[in-house]
C-alpha cells in the first residue's frame, strides 16, 4: 500500500467522520466539509473517502439499495442497523472478537484480513412508535 500525505480536503473529512457517530453517507460529509472548504466537490470528497479506505483510516459501509456509509473508526467492530430509519450504532461486543478468532482459526489454509458484521433490527426509538 502506498501511502500519500494527508491533504487539507483529506483532514477535514477524517476530522468530520471522527466527529460524529452517525456513519454518515458521501453527500452529508460534503456538506460538512464544503462549509468550511467552499470549492470543494462532490467527486473530491468521494475520491478522497476511497483513498482513505485504501490506506485503513476509515472504513465504508456498504449498503444494499443504499448509499454507502463511512466510520471514522478503522478497527475492526460490529453494527446494529436499524431497519426502520437507517441509523447505523457501533456495538461493543469483546466476546464476539474471540468467535472471530476461533473461526479464523479453523481457517487454516486461508489468509483472513479481517471481519465484518451487522445486526438488524429496530431501534429502541422506533421500536417505541410502533
Amino acid at each position: 500500500m502506498v501511502r500519500t500525505r494527508n491533504t487539507r480536503q483529506r483532514k477535514l473529512i477524517i476530522a468530520e467522520l471522527q466527529g460524529t457517530k452517525s456513519h454518515p453517507a458521501a453527500e452529508w460529509i460534503y456538506q460538512r466539509v464544503k462549509a468550511k472548504m467552499p470549492n470543494i466537490s462532490l467527486g473530491t470528497v468521494y475520491r478522497n473517502l476511497a483513498v482513505l479506505k485504501e490506506q485503513k483510516i476509515i472504513q465504508e459501509l456498504p449498503r444494499v439499495g443504499s448509499q454507502s456509509r463511512y466510520d471514522g473508526n478503522p478497527k475492526p467492530h460490529y453494527h446494529f442497523i436499524c431497519l426502520e430509519c437507517d441509523g447505523i450504532e457501533d456495538i461493543e461486543a469483546p466476546f464476539l472478537d474471540k468467535v472471530n478468532i476461533e473461526i479464523s482459526g479453523k481457517l487454516t489454509e486461508h489468509e483472513v484480513h479481517g471481519y465484518f458484521a451487522e445486526f438488524y433490527g429496530l431501534c429502541p426509538q422506533c421500536q417505541k412508535s410502533k
